[in-house]
């Protein structure tokens, strides 16, 4: 008991040690891009970077929090049961049934829960990798509301088919995870663990067990998550800033405008790398409308924007929560595993578009 204590300490305080390291890296960023750039200010490093740094915080947390009481309050069954059948087919189990469900709602939660489940032992680590993988298609349908009903009316049918290409290469990528996961996976003790450690009923586990559980894990959690995420974060922000990701967009939409994209497709084509999206889509309904574009060129335009937003989309807003969550290496090789799987199957569904349409 002694020497967990003395482990459990020395823990908190290289967690302490580095958290502090963390800060004041990310404050002598943030004060060297004050001193350097022009362009920022106090008002805009407390507008534009602290305040959505303390939402993302926030929302993390949350999920964390969540995560953690369907884990320990045995729910885990309970929401396996609506992906029960695709699961077990690809051999990912209850788990990462549990996790795809929970995806719908939250992806932070949805990756929380994950790991603890692979700490834990539960599921292996090529579970891990797949069970995120296949965990798009929920993101895809939990974003869909918020962009949808904007899109369509900017963009009419070329919006419509974008998606619809955008959710075929989603649905196509899923089963084909499924089906690598049947070949590749076994029903080994793990799945036999998994399946029985999920059984337990919810009235055997007391409220100050889970609370207590929870007490425990989550503010460690959060501490290492925070350590990853705070300077990242603000590293990214002071690069964007300084234009960086202004000028890799530029350079990469150059490479992708020819004799298929008319040169006024470009600026369809950048600004559906910028912050604010949907600008991107009113452009290329402008142009639609006005008849520089014909449908299929302006379906064309928008996924190339996509395809080609992945580094921008990737660094900017995934980075910092993925390595955050699951640490710098295992964070690294999902983000671009996942969206390299992502960006692969838009091109494959985009170019059967552009040869039978």
């Amino acid at each position: 008991m002694n020497n967990k204590s003395g482990k459990d300490s020395a823990k908190k305080t290289n967690q302490s040690r580095s958290l502090t390291v963390s800060l004041a890296a990310s404050l002598a960023v943030i004060l060297s891009a004050l001193v350097f750039s022009d362009g920022l200010d106090v008002d805009q490093i407390v507008s534009r970077l602290l305040w959505p740094l303390s939402r993302l915080m926030l929302f993390i947390c949350l999920g964390l929090l969540i995560g953690q009481m369907i884990e320990a309050s045995g729910w885990v069954n309970t929401m396996a049961v609506i992906a029960r059948p695709l699961f077990r087919f690809g051999r990912l189990g209850d788990h990462c049934s549990a996790a795809f469900t929970a995806a719908f709602f939250s992806g932070v939660t949805a990756n929380a829960m994950l790991l603890d489940f692979f700490k834990e032992g539960h599921i292996n680590r090529r579970q891990l990798f797949l069970s995120n993988f296949v965990n798009q298609l929920p993101a895809f349908f939990l974003h869909l509301p918020t962009t949808f009903f904007i899109v369509l009316p900017l963009t009419g049918w070329a919006g419509a088919l974008y998606f619809l290409i955008t959710f075929l290469a989603v649905l196509m990528r899923t089963v084909i995870f499924l089906i690598y996961g049947r070949l590749t996976l076994r029903a080994d003790k793990m799945e036999a663990k998994s399946e029985v450690s999920g059984n337990i009923p919810r009235d055997r586990k007391a409220r100050g067990d889970i609370w207590e559980r929870i007490r425990s894990r989550l503010p460690r959690r959060i501490t290492r998550i925070a350590i990853y995420v705070i300077p990242i974060y603000t590293l990214v922000f002071v690069l964007n800033a300084m234009g960086l990701f202004d000028a890799l967009r530029e350079a990469l939409a150059r490479y992708v405008v020819t004799s298929l994209m008319p040169i006024e497709s470009l600026s369809v084509i950048i600004l559906s790398f910028a912050a604010e999206f949907t600008s991107g889509f009113a452009t290329a309904g402008a142009l639609l409308e006005a008849g520089v574009l014909t449908v299929k060129q302006t379906v064309l335009a928008l996924l190339i924007g996509n395809v080609l937003a992945f580094p921008v989309r990737a660094l900017r807003h995934q980075l910092p929560r993925y390595i955050g969550i699951f640490a710098p290496r295992m964070g690294t090789q999902l983000l671009l595993l996942g969206q390299g799987f992502r960006v692969g199957s838009i091109v494959v569904v985009g170019l059967i578009y552009y040869y039978v349409a």
